[in-house]
């Protein structure tokens, strides 16, 4: 037991190299605009909020040993709270009678997260009483039940979607700029990460650890695995909703596609590309998934017959996927912190 302890506070591999890189990142809306591609700063919006997305997810697959199938729900509902109190503010009409719209990004934000906490702590409470291919299949019902349940609520659009007109105010930004939303979009991943490098460090990163690799092992030191795993499965909600919600920003759309198995399904093929894990795989998932899929439907409609294969090369020749290119001797960033 010690021993799995003791691997949950291995550091992480590419420490060396992540002050450049942030720099380059906050640098990259400027350099876009000098090189004549200003939409590049709108494919690194995505890239930023898919990793925050992939890296909620994460912590329940890889940290957790949780294979949510699912997440997508948690990602629509952050979506839909922006979109739904953006409705309710444009008709001047309180939902329910008594919540105002509003138009302000914090607070829809922490709506957001908040709706997401509180669907995940539902669905955790249910599903995590079972495991395996049940605990799959249960998450993956979840997520569809609420796929439905958007679609038939005509009054935000139905299977059309919503529109949301007007992006989020943000004392002292404006959203309206591209590069203000990416930067806003960085600080947040960056706070992310920050937060999931002190919790999978900290005690409950260990119980959660052990949890994955053996839970008769803590249940026979007398800690009850049950309570942490959902603490988990709820700040991992909490996360994807962040990212839905910003991406309801970015977007100015919401759809119930944001619900769909695919958009799990995309998910989870970020955080296996990128490495399960660890905490930089998923972004760098995020990164590789998004940018393909951006540069190969520039070269052809049939994008995916590229990619698939491209991804299968990953997954067989690269184990532990990107981020484990990074651990190889001689690899950039492979000195550890």
């Amino acid at each position: 037991m010690r021993r799995m302890f003791r691997r949950a506070r291995r550091p992480s591999p590419g420490w060396l190299v992540l002050p450049p890189l942030l720099a380059l990142a906050i640098a990259l809306p400027w350099a876009a605009e000098a090189l004549g591609t200003p939409a590049s700063t709108g494919l690194a919006t995505r890239m930023a909020i898919y990793a925050i997305a992939a890296s909620a997810l994460n912590l329940v697959l890889g940290y957790g040993g949780m294979v949510s199938f699912g997440h997508a729900a948690f990602f629509g509902l952050g979506g839909y709270t922006v979109g739904i109190l953006y409705a309710h503010w444009s008709w001047q009409e309180p939902l329910w009678g008594f919540i105002p719209g509003t138009t302000s990004l914090p607070v829809t934000l922490l709506a957001a997260m908040a709706v997401g906490g509180a669907g995940a702590a539902l669905i955790g409470a249910l599903s995590l009483r079972t495991r395996g291919v049940q605990f799959i299949m249960i998450t993956l019902a979840f997520a569809q039940m609420l796929f439905f349940l958007f679609v038939s609520l005509k009054a935000y659009g139905g299977d059309d979607g919503l529109s949301v007109r007007r992006q989020g105010e943000f004392p002292g930004l404006n959203l309206r700029d591209a590069a203000q939303l990416y930067w806003l979009c960085l600080s947040l991943l960056v706070a992310w990460l920050l937060l999931l490098w002190r919790v999978t460090r900290s005690r409950f990163g260990q119980v959660l650890s052990g949890a994955r690799q053996s839970e008769r092992r803590l249940q026979a030191l007398g800690i009850a695995p049950y309570p942490y795993k959902l603490a988990a499965f709820i700040l991992s909600g909490m996360g994807a909703a962040l990212a839905g919600a910003l991406m309801a920003n970015y977007a100015r759309f919401v759809s119930p596609d944001m619900l769909a198995w695919t958009k799990s399904g995309e998910l989870m093929i970020m955080v296996i590309l990128g490495g399960v894990g660890t905490l930089m795989g998923p972004v760098l998932g995020a990164i590789a998934l998004v940018g393909l899929e951006y540069w190969l439907a520039a070269l052809t409609e049939h994008w995916q017959f590229v990619l698939g294969p491209l991804l299968i090369a990953v997954v067989l020749f690269a184990r532990g996927g990107l981020m484990a290119l990074l651990r190889r001797p001689g690899a950039p960033g492979r000195a550890q912190a």
